[in-house]
């Protein structure tokens, strides 16, 4: 009998070698090879070669608009674009322990409270556990069925015997399907039963939601081709310190990326966080170093606190972190608070800290950070009821950001007084008392 030919497997993008190599030349991964048979790669890249179709011109498909479903999560509906759309596949990750399966599991119970068959196949926890979550979270319902099983072919049997209206697997990485030998998480066991997922949810048009683990860089763990065949990834992610869980839309082909979703972990489980906004600022602070904003996350203001601390270092290279925010651009307006306004921060440590485990990715922050750098090396607090919003360019000018009105609206209702703004348009209304500056110079004569 024929030896059977073996490849090593990078388990981060697939790429494939005669050999094994320690560091992979595609992604850059290290000790990422596993040995697969070359028969597990042959049926693995059978099952999803599709068969060959006519071409049909684009005038002549028909117009099938989207059926979403709502979930009953307001926050999660947000997420998905407005709800869950049946027939799609979408993928949920996040570290370990941060309410992935809470997160679904509270889903399922509102859906099957709604006379959905849900099924439920977990491969990391056993019915009594699952159960025991279910309780807490009021997720209790005779539509929610539970399978512990981890070999795709008896879950999929399952739920065509079953007739589910949506299904979950917990997780991708420890599922395998018995027609490969490899190892569950190897790259072609992922791309099988992912595979075989997306054809069992567009043939029999329902929602199959998927959870996967994160790798300590923060991307999905397993390869990338996970996130490629699947139509919505999210990402589920929280600051070990705090109660407050975001989830975040980093792929949807039946709506925007730009909207997040905010719970909040509680006694009773994950619930949605209902006064989301005075969660991430606090008002009765009067120690010099904060600062507060207001951020666009989608089509939704929040006011948001930044603190700065600077102090004088000991050693001769001073440290410069940020939680939250770009480190890159904080080198950059430290170098601007140099050239511009003549601070000398070359003999002190600056760090950055934006309040709730909030990622700001938008420049509007530029204006809040300035001011709390300034108040904490002045050491003068800043007025408690003033916001600042204003991205700051390289030449120190303060530019207009998106949807001022609305931020300003926000602000207001959160009982702030004033506002540090760049030039306002002529129709916008709001009743805070607003301070236009256009350069970063009169925020100093400001404060």
């Amino acid at each position: 009998m024929a030896k059977q030919k073996t490849l090593f497997e990078c388990q981060a993008c697939g790429y494939q070698s005669a050999k094994w190599i320690g560091k992979c030349p595609n992604c850059g991964a290290w000790e990422s090879f596993l040995e697969v048979k070359e028969k597990d790669l042959e049926l693995a890249n059978k099952s999803v070669t599709p068969k060959a179709k006519k071409a049909v011109s684009i005038v002549d498909v028909e117009d099938s608009g989207v059926d979403r479903i709502p979930s009953g999560d307001e926050e999660f509906d947000i997420v998905l674009g407005g709800g869950i759309v049946k027939g799609s596949l979408v993928l949920i990750g996040g570290s370990p322990g941060v309410g992935k399966s809470t997160l679904l599991l509270k889903i399922a119970g509102l859906l099957a409270a709604k006379k959905m068959k849900i099924l439920y196949a977990a491969g990391e926890e056993s019915n009594h556990q699952i159960k025991m979550r279910a309780q807490r979270l009021g997720a209790l319902d005779e539509n929610l069925f539970l399978l512990g099983e981890i070999e795709i072919g008896s879950i999929l049997d399952e739920a065509k015997a079953g007739e589910y209206g949506l299904i979950i697997i917990d997780s991708i990485q420890t599922m395998y399907s018995s027609a490969l030998d490899s190892a569950p998480g190897s790259v072609s066991q992922v791309k099988e039963i992912t595979f075989q997922l997306m054809r069992h949810a567009k043939s029999e048009n329902i929602t199959v939601f998927i959870i996967g683990h994160i790798t300590k860089e923060g991307s999905i763990a397993g390869p990338r081709v996970l996130e490629h065949m699947v139509d919505t990834v999210l990402y589920f992610d929280g600051d070990g310190s705090s109660d407050i869980r975001i989830l975040r839309g980093f792929k949807n082909r039946f709506g925007s990326t730009s909207e997040i979703g905010i719970f909040e972990m509680t006694s009773e489980g994950l619930v949605a966080a209902k006064n989301i906004s005075s969660k991430f600022f606090s008002k009765d602070s009067t120690n010099p170093g904060f600062a507060i904003t207001v951020l666009m996350e989608g089509t939704r203001p929040l006011a948001v606190e930044v603190q700065a601390l600077v102090s004088e270092s000991p050693y001769p290279n001073p440290k410069r972190s940020s939680n939250g925010f770009d480190s890159s651009r904080l080198t950059m307006i430290l170098a601007l608070l140099e050239r511009k306004l003549g601070f000398s921060l070359s003999r002190y440590d600056v760090y950055i800290n934006v309040v709730g485990g909030i990622k700001v990715t938008e420049p509007s922050i530029d204006l809040a950070i300035i001011a709390a750098i300034v108040s904490s090396f002045k050491n003068r607090p800043i007025n408690p009821e003033t916001v600042f919003i204003g991205e700051v360019s390289l030449t120190g000018d303060i530019r207009e950001v998106s949807s001022i009105e609305n931020r300003l609206k926000e602000a207001a209702s959160q009982g702030f007084k004033k506002a540090l703004v760049p030039k306002l348009p002529k129709n916008i209304k709001t009743s805070m008392k607003c301070f236009e500056i256009n350069e970063v110079v009169k925020l100093i004569d400001w404060m």
